[in-house]
């Protein structure tokens, strides 16, 4: 399955967890978000953006990356134009890094729009800051990896139906959550997490133990 990753503009923490979700990626960067390569230790393949976000300093830094420029009126974000031109180079997988955090609250909710409408086209995609993961939920059987005691939400972007969570604290079997409901906030792991949604849609929000990547 070819995995991209794609460097947004928000915040991101290098974790061990986050190094392995990104190993074997190819990666392409949305304006700004090329500041966390060095972090991750990743080197791009295309760096895409209307590039009014990013300093003088990083341009020159990163000028041996090829580069896309748009205008900055224009109809898409960079962080879109970086998602569709992976998919125009085959990927099948996508880590949408940087989804979270920053000042830009519209950008967030979009991230976790695109990543529930490109799992519903079956292309599996983590939203990610090394802080926070997001997972979009869809009609089918989830299972995730997280350890005891972690904390969890699920937040519904439609109604929910025959909604049934296993393996947390507050299990939920075969039951209807409404859009705009709390019942499926703030929940914890406890022991393997699955989730099985026969029809709707929404996100998995969680917050992995950190333990930062070696210097």
């Amino acid at each position: 399955m070819k995995k991209f990753t794609i460097l947004l503009g928000g915040t991101v923490l290098g974790t061990k967890r986050l190094q392995l979700q990104l190993s074997n990626t190819s990666v392409i960067a949305a304006d700004h978000g090329i500041r966390h390569a060095a972090v991750l230790n990743l080197k791009p393949e295309l760096w895409v953006g209307d590039f009014d976000s990013t300093q003088k300093n990083i341009l020159k830094n990163y000028s041996n990356i090829p580069k896309i420029s748009f205008p900055p009126d224009k109809d898409k974000t960079d962080g879109e134009i970086a998602v569709n031109a992976a998919l125009e180079r085959g990927a099948e997988h996508l880590v949408l890094c940087g989804a979270f955090g920053g000042k830009r609250t519209d950008h967030v909710l979009y991230h976790m729009t695109i990543a529930i409408k490109l799992a519903l086209k079956g292309i599996p995609t983590l939203l990610t800051s090394g802080y926070e993961e997001g997972w979009p939920l869809t009609a089918g059987h989830h299972t995730f990896d997280f350890s005891d005691n972690i904390p969890f939400s699920i937040v519904a972007f439609s109604k929910m139906k025959n909604l049934s969570i296993n393996g947390a604290k507050w299990s939920l079997y075969k039951e209807l959550l409404d859009f705009g409901s709390s019942w499926t906030l703030s929940n914890q792991v406890q022991g393997t997490l699955s989730v099985v949604l026969k029809q709707g849609k929404g996100i998995l929000l969680a917050r992995p133990k950190i333990q930062k990547m070696p210097q």
